[in-house]
């Protein structure tokens, strides 16, 4: 049975975003949010975003929750050399070689230009979660800060954010939509995030572990 898919438009602070919506997901065109910043070389924006190791660990792990037909081997090739100098990585270049998900989810009347679609709704749900904040919020509050939020973060944000990466996959596997993802992953990040912290007073306060 053929999953219906549909698109719109939204605009956000002056761009024109296409959204397309398929069954209860949303995915977001990474190359209209690209010209957001750069209206004429999008395409360099998301070549950079994409050869970055987390990138491209993600856009992997995503696949092989959702699309049974991603190709591990090939997606180990890229895995092993982001991060590199060298290291270049195209949307087409990834749907060719590992079958992303991408290439199944286009409708006709989505442009070649618009074809590139944003993994990052999870990773911002995640950041969402456990930080309260987008990863571009969190750049637009740190303009002087190098790197990104989750390179600022403590060592107890980074274990409480493994912990809700994988009850996020868990949650993914149940069918569960977004918002009520996102409700879930926060209440469970606050109470982590509060037994972390009360943890290390008492051991600073010279009490038990």
């Amino acid at each position: 049975m053929k999953k219906k898919s549909s698109n719109e438009k939204i605009e956000v602070r002056g761009t024109e975003i296409t959204v397309i919506r398929r069954e209860n997901e949303d995915y977001i065109s990474i190359t209209d949010i690209a010209k957001h910043k750069e209206p004429t070389r999008a395409d360099h924006v998301i070549q950079n975003w994409m050869r970055n190791r987390n990138t491209v660990e993600f856009l992997g792990m995503w696949e092989s929750l959702n699309n049974p037909d991603f190709k591990p081997l090939e997606f180990e090739g890229f895995r092993n050399r982001a991060g590199l100098n060298s290291f270049v990585l195209t949307p087409r270049q990834w749907i060719d070689n590992t079958d992303a998900i991408q290439a199944h989810l286009i409708p006709a009347e989505v442009t070649p230009q618009q074809a590139a679609f944003t993994y990052a709704s999870e990773a911002d749900l995640l950041n969402v979660a456990l930080f309260g904040q987008t990863a571009r919020q969190w750049r637009d509050a740190n303009p002087d800060k190098d790197g990104n939020m989750r390179d600022h973060a403590s060592l107890e944000q980074l274990l409480v954010l493994a912990n809700i990466e994988n009850m996020n996959v868990e949650f993914i596997h149940m069918a569960l939509p977004q918002s009520d993802r996102i409700k879930r992953l926060n209440a469970i990040a606050i109470r982590q995030m509060q037994t972390l912290t009360a943890r290390y007073i008492k051991q600073l306060e010279g009490g038990d572990a």
